[in-house]
């Protein structure tokens, strides 16, 4: 483990360069730390495709969503996974069809809340890998899963 956190600090120097309003890693919380970074990068990468992002985290009794945007006239829910390599596979594979259902849920929640029924809904899921000693990698995968009528 030692190796591995060594051979990431001219990436975690970087990204915190990048992304200031972030905290540093602190023990106990590097999976929390590797998620924001993850977040944050996805909505970047979201930005530069022209996405506008409306809420980030957004919590309610049934869960969280990670990233509500607007891709023209389609409300976008993001799931944003990140991984520190793909020794278990890509991080999009981790959105498995109960998560999907959950995702569906609280995207419904979501619209109900505020009145927006008769938006298109998307589903889109972001993937970033933090590969030891390379660039983190940022895959989006537009319309990634159906959304209630498939479920």
């Amino acid at each position: 483990m030692a190796k591995e956190v060594s051979s990431l600090r001219p990436w975690r120097e970087r990204l915190r360069r990048l992304l200031p309003g972030l905290r540093s890693r602190r023990s106990g919380q590097d999976a929390s730390w590797l998620a924001l970074r993850g977040e944050e990068l996805a909505c970047r990468a979201l930005e530069k495709r022209g996405y506008r992002i409306l809420a980030r985290r957004e919590r309610s009794r049934l869960g969280e969503i990670d990233i509500v945007a607007r891709d023209g006239p389609a409300l976008v829910f993001v799931e944003v996974k990140t991984r520190r390599g793909r020794r278990f596979g890509k991080p999009a594979e981790a959105v498995d069809r109960r998560k999907q259902r959950k995702l569906v849920r609280l995207a419904l929640a979501y619209t109900a809340r505020r009145g927006w029924s008769e938006t298109p809904l998307r589903f889109d899921v972001v993937g970033v890998d933090f590969p030891a000693n390379q660039k983190p990698r940022v895959e989006i995968y537009r319309n990634a899963f159906d959304g209630p009528e498939s479920l």
